[in-house]
């Protein structure tokens, strides 16, 4: 047995077989792709007048020096390297990486390095060498050759680099070529700073509404998706549809709502959504599940987009097919966001009119969201009554008890004391308005105090 190899027993065979299968998916794709290139080329040389025809066919390159030159950017080196009339088409076949599982014989396996393809062309754009990278085009460098699966052009856009995306597309470059992975360029510019790449791939042709292979994604998805609102702006321009759903039935409004967001993102993803309803996305769109977008802006609590929601028409009582309301998506992460100030999205969709935590659940709903006192008393001022018991108090933890002592002991304090007049008044009120409760209050002549009051208003304890 040849060292660094090892016998697996059957089990563990077994266990490798998804592996095994990727692995010759892996080399499948590269065949194909590979099929395809010489049927590419072979056609390109077949269109072309032979006196025009001055594109070689790839070679492969596994000179160290001419590597080292390429990733490093070094220009003199490669002017040297790449002089008048050489060729630049070569397929870099680089050794390191990540390092894989391959069945190396029967029962046996050996870790190997992954290899991918690449190009000169690719490195430069994709590092941002754009002096190595004209060089290399004025070489005649085939400008959309993709040995690994993508093209230079997706590398440049991937990696922000808007001067080569730029050169790569006066060269002629394809603005819709789409990778193994079947997205185009526009797909892959998912972070603020691929901007101007985008600006650039839409002046030169691309297509807006295109879709990626495998998930039905359009480029203004991807944008909504990763929170980018230049990105939606300058699509939405451009005439990006904004309900074209994708394969799981998501709108872009859905993906920028279905989104995880930390506190830092929550400002980005609203002005998406902002920018997404006011160009008409469909507030009542669902996926497959039936998770409508204010659904899922409940479950990552986000309270600006929840308020944006409910202000376009959002129902707070739309069940999914799991039979759970937006109260409910919110109520089991309370205790995972407090710092997204949850209890506005409760405070929010109790003004509209949601459906209530049933009474005898509230010990449970306690437990969970204790360490967000604002959410507990917005919900227990929706109800006139509570039986408080010796449940409630185990439902808080010691630790949580003492940093919010006032609170929790104004609450335990019912169990002996009934709920004011004046939270009873406000009971009967909000219940004859139901859910015109955020409609009908701001508009009373009354003190502004008591429309805060009537609102359900934080202030501290429960009396």
């Amino acid at each position: 047995m040849s060292q660094g190899s090892f016998v697996f027993t059957p089990m563990a065979l077994r266990s490798l077989e998804l592996d095994e299968d990727m692995l010759e998916r892996y080399k499948y794709k590269k065949q194909l792709a590979s099929h395809h290139l010489n049927s590419y080329m072979l056609k390109k040389e077949a269109r072309a007048p032979p006196r025009y025809s001055t594109a070689l066919p790839p070679t492969v390159c596994q000179d160290v020096v001419v590597q080292n030159a390429v990733y490093t950017g070094d220009l003199e080196a490669m002017q040297h390297l790449f002089p008048r009339g050489s060729t630049a088409n070569l397929i870099i076949e680089p050794q390191g990486g990540e390092m894989r599982w391959v069945a190396t014989g029967e029962g046996l396996w050996s870790l190997n390095y992954e290899q991918e393809l690449t190009t000169p062309l690719h490195i430069t754009a994709g590092r941002g060498f754009t002096d190595c990278l004209r060089l290399l085009l004025q070489r005649g460098a085939n400008v959309d050759l993709a040995p690994g699966g993508t093209t230079a052009l997706h590398e440049s856009c991937e990696n922000c680099q808007p001067e080569c995306t730029k050169l790569l597309l006066i060269h002629g470059a394809n603005a819709n070529a789409v990778s193994d992975d079947g997205v185009m360029p526009l797909h892959v510019c998912t972070s603020p700073e691929s901007l101007e790449c985008a600006k650039y791939l839409l002046q030169y042709g691309a297509a807006i509404n295109g879709r990626t292979t495998d998930e039905g994604d359009t480029p203004l998805h991807v944008a909504a998706r990763n929170g980018l609102p230049h990105h939606t702006e300058l699509y939405l321009g451009y005439g990006a549809a904004v309900n074209k759903q994708n394969e799981e039935g998501l709108t872009p409004l859905n993906a920028a709502c279905s989104q995880p967001q930390e506190v830092k993102d929550l400002e980005r993803y609203f002005k998406v959504c902002q920018m997404l309803l006011g160009e008409g996305a469909d507030v009542h769109a669902v996926d497959q599940d039936k998770h409508s977008p204010l659904h899922m802006a409940c479950k990552n609590v986000n309270p600006d987009i929840v308020d944006v929601l409910l202000a376009n028409g959002a129902c707070v009582n739309e069940m999914d097919y799991g039979g759970e309301a937006p109260m409910h998506n919110i109520l089991k992460v309370v205790c995972y966001k407090v710092s997204h100030h949850p209890e506005r999205i409760v405070r929010a969709l109790l003004n509209h009119g949601s459906i209530r935590v049933w009474p005898g659940a509230l010990p449970m709903v306690l437990k969970h969201c204790s360490e967000s006192p604002r959410t507990i008393e917005v919900l227990l001022n929706a109800y006139s009554r509570l039986k408080v018991t010796d449940t409630w108090v185990e439902a808080v933890s010691s630790e949580v008890f003492k940093e919010h002592k006032e609170f929790y002991e104004s609450v335990f304090s019912l169990v002996l004391t009934p709920r004011s007049l004046q939270h009873l008044a406000r009971c009967q009120l909000r219940t004859f308005l139901e859910g015109r409760v955020h409609k009908v209050v701001p508009k009373l002549d009354l003190p502004t105090f008591v429309k805060n009051y009537l609102l359900l208003e934080y202030r501290g304890y429960v009396h």
